[in-house]
């Protein structure tokens, strides 16, 4: 017969009380992004910006520096940044459908946004977290270019090269088939030279998940 879990209720009581007072104390993200444009510092955190990026601060946008002025907190708009416009020729951009403006802020110029990321002229099927929201990188997409940019068709991808495995690793793929199935391997094996797995935000945060699922969370 298995022996039935007792119910540790003053320790989940605990884990709760602890959980709460930690999301009050979190500072607000226009605490926690806060920015002194004389020093060049964050207040929350006396840490300087780089100098690398003070021209873009004086001269470029936040995100929600520009859906405040907007009506209707820029639904339904394009946002591109400034160094999508530099790295590729093929448009990428944000379009807009959701935002959840922090009220809190002074000028209400924080807060989260979710839209649909076109990343070099091909668009995700899902509605994601917009990114980097607090960077002096963001630019609003005219409405007389939006057309032509929603318009562009990608070009096809290349197919997939492959590679001989190093002399060791390949040594090895043959022990382990051997091994498992009996016989020696039929074909030669090769490597594709193209990666499955995109190193993403989204991808860590799936393997965290993923590790709380198996693992659990210490009380």
């Amino acid at each position: 017969m298995v022996k039935k879990r007792r119910l540790r209720l003053i320790a989940e009581m605990a884990r709760k009380i602890r959980a709460y007072r930690e999301l009050k104390s979190r500072p607000r993200e226009s605490q926690k992004y806060a920015l002194d444009y004389e020093t060049m510092k964050r207040p929350h955190t006396e840490k300087m910006l780089p100098v690398l990026a003070w021209q873009d601060v004086r001269r470029e946008s936040r995100l929600f520096s520009l859906l405040a002025g907007m009506r209707m907190f820029g639904m339904g708009r394009l946002f591109t940044r400034k160094s999508w416009l530099e790295e590729h020729t093929e448009p990428s951009y944000w379009q807009i459908t959701k935002v959840k403006v922090d009220y809190t802020a002074e000028n209400m110029d924080h807060g989260k946004a979710w839209g649909i990321l076109t990343l070099k002229g091909k668009q995700e099927s899902e509605v994601k977290e917009l990114d980097k929201v607090m960077y002096h990188d963001w630019r609003l997409v005219p409405k007389r270019m939006e057309q032509q940019m929603k318009d562009f068709e990608p070009l096809p991808e290349p197919p997939v090269r492959y590679v001989p495995y190093p002399p060791l690793l390949r040594a090895m793929l043959l022990a382990q088939h051997k091994k498992a199935v009996g016989s020696v391997l039929a074909e030669e094996p090769i490597l594709p030279l193209k990666r499955d797995v995109l190193l993403n935000k989204d991808y860590f945060r799936r393997q965290e998940q993923e590790t709380q699922r198996t693992e659990g969370t210490a009380v």
